[in-house]
């Protein structure tokens, strides 16, 4: 058994109620033809790269899945007839796949979402003044002048290019040079 990866982009003139049928034949398929539904992953209505039957989005969604050759067939078959369907694409993802392991993998990935705690809308804490960082006192004696220029030493100014690229220059062949070339006077 082969694990797939199969990307199809959707028309984004569709409704969900028009587009989930499309879903669930796909889901019907991976079923009917002995296959397993790793993961579907709707991204979404998105800009296309280039038009598509003059369409400048669409709706993108991802099947992972495993099952054999016939699968993907019958996949990329419903596809080809469903108008729905702008474009499809399926890659494989691995050429022998221990079900059982990927089983097990969905299962581990499934429990760990559900284990994440979910966040919770508590009031903010009102930050204390030992929290915060005083700003540092600054001397009688210290002009705004003074402190501009304390700024001024503190930046680094980088290095022009330039000069790195005169020297690389430098450095070249003489018999490399060009002479200017010399008008011929016409008469």
């Amino acid at each position: 058994m082969r694990r797939y990866e199969t990307f199809v982009i959707i028309d984004p003139d569709t409704t969900q109620e028009q587009r989930e049928p499309v879903l669930e034949r796909v889901r019907e398929l991976i079923t009917q033809h002995d296959g397993f539904l790793v993961f579907e992953d709707v991204w979404g209505d998105r800009k296309l790269a280039y038009e598509i039957k003059k369409k400048a989005r669409g709706f993108y969604i991802r099947f992972d899945y495993c099952g054999q050759a016939l699968l993907v067939n019958e996949i990329e078959r419903f596809f080809r007839i469903d108008d729905r369907a702008l474009k499809y694409m399926t890659v494989v993802l691995d050429k022998d796949v221990d079900l059982e392991k990927v089983k097990e993998e969905k299962a581990a990935a499934e429990s760990q979402r559900e284990s994440e705690p979910a966040p919770q809308n508590t009031p903010q804490e009102p930050e204390s003044a030992a929290q915060e960082t005083p700003p540092e006192p600054e001397s009688a004696d210290s002009s705004p002048e003074q402190a501009a220029e304390k700024q001024e030493e503190e930046k680094v100014e980088p290095e022009p290019q330039v000069e790195e690229e005169a020297k690389a220059s430098d450095t070249t062949d003489p018999a490399e040079t060009t002479t200017p070339v010399e008008k011929k006077e016409e008469a």
